[in-house]
């Protein structure tokens, strides 16, 4: 099993699709990878042999992936947040950024919906 950066990388998927399974690899920085190196994007991760995989574990470790990508966009957040920014205050009450409207979906940001009681009439 090919293991890099602390990901087990599935076996039996392309070497470019497997490479996407860390944080902070896409499908084109994987292919860019695979281009330096000269190792087709067809070739399963289980067909890489131990030099290949050496050589993909240099390049991806000269890159800021997992635990250090997560925590610098963590820290980006939370300089948005103290700064008191439109985005900043968005994140801080958990509605979406990016001009997204929030009337009838956004329901992945807002959470649940919570019923709110109408107010009783006054009767004469």
């Amino acid at each position: 099993m090919a293991r890099i950066a602390g990901i087990d990388l599935p076996r039996n998927k392309r070497g470019e699709i497997g490479l996407t399974y860390i944080f902070g690899i896409g499908r084109s920085t994987a292919q860019d990878i695979l281009d330096e190196l000269g190792i087709s994007y067809d070739k399963k991760v289980n067909e890489w042999n131990d030099a290949e995989l050496a050589d993909i574990r240099e390049k991806v470790g000269q890159l800021k992936i997992e635990g250090q990508l997560r925590s610098e966009v963590q820290m980006n957040i939370k300089r948005l947040m103290d700064i008191g920014c439109y985005r900043g205050i968005r994140h801080r009450i958990g509605l979406p950024l990016r001009g997204q409207n929030t009337k009838n979906n956004a329901r992945t940001r807002k959470g649940r919906r919570k019923t709110v009681a109408n107010k009783k009439k006054v009767t004469k």
